[in-house]
């Protein structure tokens, strides 16, 4: 301090006398300014990293998230407590000896619930919770990266101490950014220093510490991840948190529409059947979409119409303005009766809605419904959905003698899934290597698949054009038909 107070002394007599002498500063003024921006940005002590030790980390005391707010996660809950408990008993893990986790990985798609399950964490705990993104951490400027982490562990701890909390959850979101496997960034090593600056902070983590904490990190990549992060000792558990099943698509929709309307003739468990490959963000969207369109139609409650075209909404998006000329029109009902007639015939009850209104890049679609929840499939299950995705094509060139580019997201499908019966060994080629196998040799096998499937669907057409024109013909009448019509229509036909 007192060497401090002296340079400043020499530094302001010296400026007193060249200012007194006549000499103009200003230059000099200036330069000095842009090195000290320059020093507090490397040192993350202004911009986003200032914000970092202040209001750009969320810090709450509550997070107002319980773990049975959390619907369609039973599995992933039930591992998460069990890891929090270590935390929460500290007096008994001693007893035995236990060391505490230092780090939970949350591994999953998007919109899973890997955020709600943290901040549940938080509540269960009793934990002062602080919350960082991946991508705040990284910038130009090397050591910024590994300065952010520093600030962000003592923010927790400082955070804690303040409120008289024993714990603290650092929650790090898209962890992937700044843990990934070191050596992938060739131009500088910055996201190397922050990772090990990670590595550094959880090694120091003691269990005997004041503010115990522990870090939750979030990641739709975990196959990105160092090795050195996910070692036990660092992040000693990995739970998975998946895309819910039926049950947990109902459970998730309960506890959505809590507090909204619904008409008695509202069915959630025929909606939990129809969003299959939904997330619980997808759920969420879906009943609250559901409502703005019944408050649109000036309803007071949500009908089951309202949701059906929700989930339309979701998947494909919102309703476009442009209208294909009548020509196009008649076309594009063909071709989705065409995948709707496979389908019908191949998966019975798989066809939920059909129709021609135009919604984000598509002009018209086929939902399918799934009646039960796999995870497996075979060759036949997959050799049925080659034949769906060409229903539509082939549909057309029986009734025009060719097939139209609306065919093309169709034959994208269906050759994506022909390379996946060839590399999981269900083609004639039996259990190969692919890089081995030669691009020639799959590409004649992928096209020998097609055009068995494609010939597969001729003949299923067969003596049902009566069918496709009539479905047709109601489908351009009334935009939009429900599985059951078709079905209705394919039993008298």
């Amino acid at each position: 301090m007192k060497h401090l107070e002296l340079w400043l002394g020499i530094g302001l007599g010296i400026t007193v006398f060249l200012l007194w002498i006549g000499v103009d500063l200003t230059p000099v003024v200036l330069l000095a300014g842009i090195g000290f921006v320059l020093y507090l940005v490397t040192q993350g002590k202004l911009g986003r990293n200032v914000q970092i030790a202040g209001n750009q980390a969320i810090t709450r005391v509550d997070t107002g998230v319980r773990f049975d707010d959390i619907g369609g996660q039973e599995i992933a809950k039930r591992e998460l407590l069990e890891a929090l408990d270590f935390v929460r008993d500290q007096a008994r893990i001693q007893e035995l000896g236990i060391r505490p986790l230092k780090g939970i990985l949350l591994t999953g798609p998007p919109g899973t619930g890997k955020t709600l399950l943290a901040k549940a964490a938080a509540n269960y705990t009793d934990s002062v919770f602080v919350s960082a993104s991946g991508s705040e951490f990284v910038e130009m400027y090397a050591g910024v990266g590994a300065s952010r982490v520093r600030q962000l562990f003592n923010k927790a701890r400082q955070m804690a101490k303040k409120i008289n909390k024993h714990n603290a959850i650092i929650f790090i979101d898209e962890i992937e950014v700044i843990a990934g496997k070191r050596g992938g960034h060739t131009s500088h090593l910055e996201y190397d220093q922050t990772l090990n600056q990670i590595l550094v902070e959880m090694d120091g983590i003691k269990p005997d510490e004041e503010v115990k904490i522990v870090v939750i990190g979030a990641t739709n990549r975990g196959d990105l991840l160092d090795s050195a992060i996910t070692r036990p000792g660092r992040f000693d558990r990995q739970v998975k948190v998946d895309l819910p099943d039926k049950e947990g698509r109902m459970h998730i929709l309960n506890i959505h529409s809590k507090g909204k309307p619904l008409a008695q003739e509202v069915n959630l468990e025929e909606v939990a059947k129809d969003t299959f490959g939904f997330s619980g963000a997808h759920l969420e969207s879906l009943i609250n979409e559901a409502a703005i369109m019944a408050y649109r139609r000036d309803r007071t409650v949500i009908q089951m119409e309202d949701i059906r075209e929700a989930i339309d909404k979701v998947i494909m998006g919102e309703k476009l303005e442009r209208r294909p000329n009548p020509g196009e029109l008649k076309r594009v009902a063909l071709h989705e009766t065409g995948h709707a007639l496979i389908s019908e015939l191949l998966r019975p009850e798989s066809v939920a809605t059909l129709t021609v209104i135009p919604r984000g890049k598509a002009l018209g679609f086929m939902r399918q419904s799934q009646t039960e929840e796999q995870y497996l499939y075979t060759k036949e299950y997959l050799l049925d959905q080659v034949a769906i995705c060409l229903g539509g094509a082939m549909a057309e060139d029986l009734v025009y003698g060719n097939w139209s580019t609306g065919a093309a997201n169709d034959f994208e499908q269906a050759t994506s899934i022909t390379k996946q019966l060839i590399v999981n060994g269900l083609s004639r080629l039996g259990i190969i290597q692919e890089d081995l196998a030669g691009k020639e040799r799959i590409h004649e096998v992928m096209t020998e698949l097609l055009e068995e499937q494609k010939q597969r669907v001729r003949s299923l057409f067969k003596d049902r054009s009566l069918l496709l024109n009539n479905v047709t013909g109601v489908l351009l009448q009334q935009e939009k038909i429900s599985g059951a019509w078709f079905r209705e229509q394919l039993k008298s036909a």
